[in-house]
């Protein structure tokens, strides 16, 4: 061997001794100068090394056998010099898979001391707690051989007596029961949830409701006030076009009333001219017809009486069903018909007189007609004479005259009316 420079690879390292050197020289991944003959060199591994880390029928703290197998990574430590120079110390001149065999050996006892104290469902349910405590134990043994463990994994866990099989049946019906309450919980608040959206839809649809039924109401109220206003116009305009024809009608009644008044003026004084042709009429017809007359006039008063009470009975219920929109009108009215009523009363009681005049005017000549048929109808009349007056046919026709002169007084007895006085006037 000549001397001379001598490489090596980043996966080894150097080791050189001898000559010049109280302890060996480690050149990981490098070169160095070498004297052949006095100096010594010699290479070491630096790949990494798998191993399968199998642990059959191993008891834990239970008492419970498992098997476990685990992949471990490892390799000498070439950049740290003291664990280099250990692993020179412990594997130098030896194969790989002498070195595999003793790291394999090591990793195996820790892996099985580990097991032994945990549970199985320390190592079944936290694998990653189990991989930390191997690789944590496992490297501080190793690194005093120079050897590093890059990492440790659990790859398999096994049971020949069913545990794991029970402790996945009994996790299996937790998850089942677990998904069942989920699930019952989920539809529980899915329903809940339905119900909350329910309730506030029908919220939203009452309050709309609440809104409808408001603008209806306010639509309504306001629709009420125009008709009231509306009512109240045409109510105002109704009892002036009724006042004012009330007002036309009375004016009419007036003219006619001195129309008649005139007329039966002017009848007056063309009956006065024929007064001696009807005595003998009215002396036998006037009473039985002036009592007919004063029945009659008592019926029509009273009639009219009860036609203007019905009247104003019927005007105060149609006040009252017509409401407080209607008030104002029917006062009003009530005010024209008041006017109308006096004024009718008042007309009344002017043709009064002159109705009564007339009237006996008319029946007079049925009094007398009355009064002289008994004496019409008899064949014989038998006259008795004191000696004294009128004799014959002229005290007959006398007495007739005397009952008819009666007429007068028996009218203003029961009228108050003095037909006398009101025939001499006219």
């Amino acid at each position: 061997m000549t001397w001379g420079f001598v490489t090596c690879g980043p996966n080894e390292a150097l080791v050189i001794s001898g000559c010049c050197y109280s302890k060996p020289l480690l050149v990981p991944g490098g070169r160095a100068f070498v004297w052949p003959s006095i100096q010594k060199i010699q290479r070491i591994s630096l790949n990494t090394m798998t191993l399968i880390v199998d642990s059959p029928t191993v008891y834990t703290s239970q008492g419970v056998p498992i098997s476990v197998t685990g992949i471990a990574q490892v390799k000498i430590q070439g950049q740290n010099e003291e664990m280099l120079l250990a692993a020179c110390e412990q594997f130098l001149g030896k194969k790989q898979d002498e070195i595999q065999h003793i790291a394999l050996h090591t990793l195996e006892g820790h892996q099985r001391a580990i097991m032994g104290s945990m549970t199985v469902e320390e190592i079944y349910k936290d694998r990653k707690k189990f991989s930390k405590q191997v690789f944590e134990v496992a490297s501080s043994d190793l690194v005093n051989m120079g050897i590093t463990v890059v990492s440790y994994t659990l790859k398999d866990i096994r049971d020949e007596e069913g545990y794991l099989k029970s402790l996945g049946m009994a996790r299996t019906a937790e998850v089942k029961r677990d998904a069942r309450i989920g699930e019952a919980e989920a539809r529980a608040e899915a329903q809940i949830k339905e119900a909350i959206a329910e309730e506030q839809r029908m919220a939203s649809v009452f309050l709309n409701d609440t809104e409808i039924a408001k603008a209806k109401r306010d639509f309504e109220l306001k629709k009420a006030a125009y008709d009231v206003e509306v009512q109240t116009k045409s109510a105002e305009a109704e009892l002036a076009y009724e006042l004012q024809a009330a007002k036309t009608k009375q004016r009419i009644k007036e003219e006619q009333m001195q129309i008649q008044v005139v007329e039966r003026t002017q009848q007056i004084a063309v009956q006065e001219q024929e007064i001696s042709r009807r005595e003998r009429e009215l002396e036998s017809t006037v009473r039985r017809p002036a009592e007919a007359e004063k029945y009659r006039l008592e019926r029509i008063a009273e009639a009219n009486s009860k036609r203007i009470l019905l009247e104003a009975e019927a005007e105060a219920e149609s006040v009252r069903l017509r409401g407080e929109a209607e008030a104002f009108a029917i006062q009003a009215k009530a005010a024209a018909d008041a006017e109308q009523m006096a004024k009718k009363a008042e007309a009344w009681k002017e043709y009064k007189e002159a109705a009564m005049i007339d009237m006996y005017l008319d029946v007079l000549p049925k009094v007398a007609a009355e009064v002289a048929a008994p004496l019409a109808q008899a064949k014989k009349i038998t006259m008795v004479s004191t000696g004294s007056g009128e004799v014959g046919a002229a005290k007959l026709t006398g007495e007739i005259l005397d009952i008819v002169n009666k007429v007068p007084q028996l009218v203003k007895s029961m009228t108050g009316v003095d037909i006398s006085k009101s025939v001499h006037a006219a």
